[in-house]
């Protein structure tokens, strides 16, 4: 149109960060950008591109968790069991290792949302049975790098009252960085709550 003017660098910048704003709001864990936390637990695919930041919880670094190790935190990682291959030899066995932060108590899967009411609850009462009822012990929610899971854990805990929540976002691999990992077993109460009949 005649006697138009083109758009300023300073209103094509700012379009330009509205349109990025839309696309983090839109689509948390599939974007680059600064990933905004969302109000409640993450329902989408655990693994994905997290936010930087946890309401309530303290965001930890290898060397923020080395620090705090001092105080013996309780370390809950939450990583997913591994899926046997497709294709996987009937005749062999299939003995995959969980390795992890020594130490730690594994819960597969606790950081998934929706999570079944009474798994929940167990894990609620796991927690609690671990800080031995102290609402203010450290607690470390851990699995891999771009891990929702970890994140939905923390969340639930700062939710549910406890004051001293800490997320390490490096997961297992930024453990490994530094130091030795170790085996664990699938915690023995987390474990049993698939044989128990669903109500």
């Amino acid at each position: 149109m005649a006697g138009t003017r083109p758009p300023s660098p300073a209103r094509r910048l700012g379009a330009a960060a509205f349109a990025a704003l839309a696309l983090a709001a839109a689509t948390p864990a599939d974007s680059p950008v600064n990933v905004p936390e969302p109000a409640g637990l993450w329902t989408g695919p655990q693994h994905g591109y997290t936010p930087t930041t946890l309401k309530g919880a303290t965001i930890l670094d290898i060397g923020a968790l080395d620090a705090l190790m001092a105080e013996q935190p309780v370390l809950i990682d939450v990583g997913i069991m591994d899926r046997k291959p497709e294709g996987f030899p009937a005749n062999r066995p299939w003995l995959p290792a969980h390795r992890s932060i020594p130490g730690a108590v594994w819960l597969p899967n606790a950081g998934a949302a929706p999570l079944p009411p009474a798994d929940e609850a167990l894990f609620f009462r796991r927690v609690d049975e671990l800080t031995g009822g102290d609402r203010s012990k450290p607690v470390v929610t851990f699995c891999h790098p771009e891990c929702w899971g970890s994140w939905n854990a923390g969340k639930r805990l700062v939710e549910k009252g406890y004051t001293r929540v800490h997320w390490f976002p490096e997961g297992v691999e930024g453990w490994q960085d530094r130091h030795d990992t170790t085996v664990l077993r699938q915690d023995p109460a987390w474990a049993a709550r698939a044989a128990e009949p669903q109500r």
